[in-house]
């Protein structure tokens, strides 16, 4: 059968080097649309059939105008009753199922066909038998402009980042049930979708994984303990299918790390800082999509209007990895360059130049002026944007919960201290001290054993569900013995005579510019481990055994001399609220962008990680900046996507059987 990644035409869109999202748009505009257009066709225009994955996998990769600049003028769903259009051309996305291709038979058999003719594409590889299904149609065969296989099966939520959309993976891998049918049929779906992103990229990884921590031969390894194991098994096998495709690698061009949510239980709940997380966390927003208020056109009532937070918003593009207060103090100097380098604003502000205006009186100056409406629009919401996550931060007290949550993290406060602000906080919403507790559960789990863990419940006046969300929490951790190992420890000790208790080291060479940014994701450490290939192999073997030629000198040109100067230590001095403007950590979104316009063929080989059970915005956050200080791209892969409260849902889920993830609240 033949596939897209034959396709010597479409090899061609790859010759240079692209980001990780730009190939996948790539591939969907050029390999599939385009390469449907014929020479004959009465008519240039195509419809696109899919069913509701494709239309996912589609709706991440590329806007609708771009479909429609490749000659798509209507969007149809497989299983919908759709009108005959027997003079227009058909492209099938569809994924390779019995149902779908069943379907595409009725449409395409017969004396009246739908369409014209029909280019088939499958998102993932098909069966022979249902190969040969669609080839024993003798009505159906002429009619069919293509049939291929794209390969391409997950979501590109990022330029770095995809998923594979598995939301119940923590749930059917993590939960207590004893039957793991649905545990075997997730893992299998995900196996398949993550080795499409390898098919797409061209890149053959040395596969890597979480290896399961059993404490002795004589410990029955549980079957949550070996899901990276069986992941990694599962894409390997997939992988190796995919050496029968032309033009695909037959030896290794990059890495990927399988990860689990075990290795860090703290980032998908701490408070993460960050103009992005802080946007996802606190705003209740859908996905990438805001809704906000406008005024009226015609003088009424304010109007609703859905925007979308994303790389095509060139002020989110700078701001979003920026500490909120850092992007707060660049929307206001924005607004005021662009008020001081406008005169017909300036003659609007006329004699009130005699104090300082804030940022609210800068909006309202440039809203006012119709005829630059266009060039504001995108500053003003970030201004109303930034102003709301900071009323928030206000009104629920997050500094000081913040300072707390990065202190239990740093071992620099413990059990007194979070009594103390339990008692002293008593107006502090539940679901802020349900994540203090969480956070001191990852760090403390043996404060959680017996009545001492419920009696700090109680003290923080949780519901049963947000009891069930912490204690649950130990279906994620590691078998105790194994919690001294040099990464993703809960119980580091640091320093016997401190007898600092922490769940992470300070940062050698990093100085935080920021008060409540000295936390980071374990990843972090584990990808520049990995780099620099100092990755414990029993702890992380690998599927495909390296070689030391790989895992050598082939590393070194992309990690030398961009280890950073010695620091000084952030217990000497203490981030601030308020960045120094000499300041580049890496993280700022002013530091990556400076560093990411570099040519992308001066990268070193690609590093995927992937982890099961949900990725968070500090590990995307991460990843950027591991790109820019390794000159290797890093894209991150996960089952889902999860702002903290999504991921308390899912812990609460993994005992609450009888529940649906509707049914439950945060």
């Amino acid at each position: 059968m033949a596939t897209s990644d034959s396709d010597s035409s479409s090899s061609s869109h790859f010759a240079d080097h692209k980001t990780f999202r730009q190939i996948t748009r790539d591939r969907v505009l050029y390999e599939m649309l385009r390469s449907a257009k014929t020479v004959d066709s009465r008519s240039s225009w195509k419809v696109l059939i899919m069913d509701k994955l494709t239309v996912k996998i589609i709706s991440s990769a590329c806007k609708l105008a771009d479909i429609t600049e490749e000659g798509v003028s209507l969007v149809e769903d497989i299983y919908k009753r759709r009108q005959p259009l027997p003079s227009m051309d058909a492209i099938y996305f569809i994924q390779p199922s019995k149902e779908n291709v069943i379907m595409f038979l009725s449409d395409m058999s017969g004396k009246k066909p739908l369409y014209k003719k029909a280019f088939v594409f499958f998102s993932s590889q098909i069966s022979k038998e249902l190969v040969s299904h669609i080839k024993s149609d003798a009505t159906v065969l002429p009619r069919i402009g293509a049939l291929r296989e794209m390969n391409l099966e997950f979501f590109a939520f990022d330029s770095q980042g995809f998923i594979t959309d598995n939301e119940r993976a923590m749930e059917d891998l993590f939960g207590d049930e004893e039957d793991h049918r649905n545990g075997d049929a997730c893992l299998q779906v995900m196996a398949n979708r993550v080795a499409t992103v390898f098919a797409s990229m061209r890149e053959f990884p040395f596969v890597r994984y979480r290896a399961a921590r059993s404490l002795d031969a004589n410990t029955m390894t549980t079957y949550r303990d070996l899901v990276p194991t069986k992941l990694a098994a599962g894409i390997w096998n997939c992988l190796t299918k995919y050496k029968t495709i032309p033009n695909f690698p037959q030896t290794e061009t990059c890495e990927l790390l399988i990860l689990d949510r075990s290795i860090d239980q703290i980032a998908p709940i701490i408070h993460e800082w960050t103009y992005d997380a802080m946007c996802h966390d606190l705003l209740n927003m859908e996905g990438n999509k805001y809704v906000h208020e406008v005024p009226s056109k015609t003088g009424g009532s304010p109007e609703k209007k859905e925007v979308l937070l994303d790389e095509h918003d060139p002020v989110w593009l700078e701001l979003r990895h920026s500490h909120i207060a850092d992007a707060s103090e660049r929307l206001h100097e924005k607004m005021t360059n662009f008020v001081a380098k406008n005169r017909a604003a300036q003659i609007q502000h006329g004699s009130r130049n005699s104090g300082e205006l804030s940022t609210r009186d800068l909006q309202r100056m440039v809203q006012a002026l119709p005829q630059y409406s266009e060039q504001i629009d995108k500053l003003s919401l970030h201004v109303e944007i930034a102003g709301k996550i900071n009323k928030i931060i206000r009104e629920q007290g997050l500094k000081d919960l913040g300072q707390l949550e990065q202190d239990l993290v740093f071992g620099d406060a413990g059990t007194k201290e979070v009594i103390n602000f339990l008692r002293t906080k008593e107006d502090m919403s539940r679901e802020n001290k349900l994540r203090l507790l969480m956070v001191y559960a990852a760090v403390h789990p043996e404060k959680f054993e017996g009545e001492k863990g419920s009696k700090l419940m109680q003290l923080a006046r949780l519901t049963s569900e947000d009891m069930n969300a912490v204690n649950n929490m130990k279906l994620l951790e590691a078998p105790s013995e194994t919690k001294k190992s040099s990464l993703g420890a809960f119980t580091l000790k640091f320093d016997v005579h401190k007898k600092k208790h922490a769940a992470r080291k300070e940062r050698t060479g990093e100085e935080a510019a920021w008060q409540l940014s000295r936390f980071y994701p374990m990843i972090e450490e584990l990808i520049e481990k990995l780099s620099k290939s100092e990755l414990p192999k029993n702890e992380y073997p690998c599927m495909n055994d390296p070689s030391p030629t790989f895992h050598g000198t082939t590393h070194a040109p992309s990690i030398q001399n961009f280890d950073g100067p010695v620091g000084h230590s952030v217990r000497t001095r203490r981030p601030t609220w308020a960045r120094p403007r000499n300041s580049d950590d890496g993280y700022s979104s002013d530091s990556l962008l400076r560093h990411a316009s570099s040519d992308l063929k001066k990268m070193g080989q690609r590093i995927f990680v992937f982890i099961i059970g949900g990725a968070t915005r500090s590990e995307l956050r991460a990843c950027h900046k591991l790109t820019t200080k390794l000159k290797r791209e890093i894209i991150l892969g996960s089952s889902s996507i999860d702002d903290p409260p999504q991921f308390i849902t899912k812990l609460k889920m993994l005992t609450a059987n009888e529940l649906s993830l509707d049914d439950i609240q945060i």
